[in-house]
């Protein structure tokens, strides 16, 4: 789907990978981005910055992991800035930790941020785009989407219900001209590690050898160019394509080597 004259919302837009894939949206053409997430003052601070290159931003403050909320919010959307034509689900968070160290009420918030989020906010927008019949749904999540280690239980579990829910909506959505597109990447460089203490230390010691940390920037350039070439998966960087193939071909190799190499203690 072109971006140029759409209508662009983004979760959790407030800061990091959400921040820099609103801005890289209005840099590409977009007619307006709707940021949400529940930080007012990092939205409207990314909207300062959308705004100061030339670009339109409208901040709407929402706890994400509320139903209600949600679908209060997204009629003032409708009403105070029109249809979304591309929806970018990116609101998620939870710290890595091993199943018998995380609550119930910590896996919950797990779950719903994303997957609960991402579709509840879709089913909302979803009717007036295919009433239009145009649209492009974009879930981002990470390798946890199709690889395993230990001690980040309920994380992963999360990114395969992210990675489930893209791959039924696209099903849903065949014959239209929808677009739905999963994102995976290798560990960013953002917000993410401050905000989730002990989450760095456990990513796998084969992954810290093998796959590049990337840039915020590089990651919205990836979803940028997923959206406009109508891609189904995007997977960077290009060393964790390698990762995937050696998965397909070896797939008892590369969980053991996960495994092998990942965190160890369970206290």
């Amino acid at each position: 789907m072109k971006i140029e004259n759409k209508i662009v919302v983004v979760t959790g837009a407030s800061s990091g990978i959400g921040a820099a894939m609103a801005k890289a949206m209005s840099q590409s053409g977009a007619a307006q981005v709707v940021l949400l997430a529940r930080n007012e003052d990092g939205l409207r601070k990314v909207a300062k910055e959308i705004e100061a290159n030339g670009g339109k931003a409208h901040v709407y403050p929402v706890d994400l992991s509320d139903s209600a909320a949600v679908e209060n919010m997204s009629q003032h959307i409708f009403n105070e800035v029109g249809v979304p034509d591309i929806l970018i689900n990116n609101a998620g968070s939870g710290r890595w930790k091993f199943l018998q160290n995380t609550g119930p009420e910590e896996i919950s918030q797990m779950m719903a941020l994303p997957y609960f989020t991402a579709a509840w906010i879709t089913q909302l927008f979803l009717p007036e785009m295919i009433r239009r019949n145009t649209g492009h749904i974009v879930n981002i999540s990470s390798v946890a989407s199709r690889l395993a280690w230990p001690g980040a239980t309920a994380y992963i579990a999360a990114c395969r219900a992210m990675r489930g829910f893209s791959d039924a909506l696209r099903a849903d959505l065949y014959g239209t001209r929808i677009g739905v597109t999963h994102y995976e990447s290798g560990p960013v460089d953002s917000p993410y590690w401050q905000n989730n203490p002990g989450s760095r230390e456990r990513v796998p010691g084969i992954a810290r050898l093998l796959v590049p940390v990337l840039t915020e920037a590089q990651v919205a350039r990836g979803v940028v160019k997923g959206v406009s070439r109508n891609k189904h998966f995007i997977v960077v960087p290009m060393m964790l394509r390698v990762v995937y193939v050696l998965h397909r071909v070896f797939p008892w190799l590369v969980q053991w080597l996960m495994t092998r190499t990942g965190y160890r203690s369970a206290s």
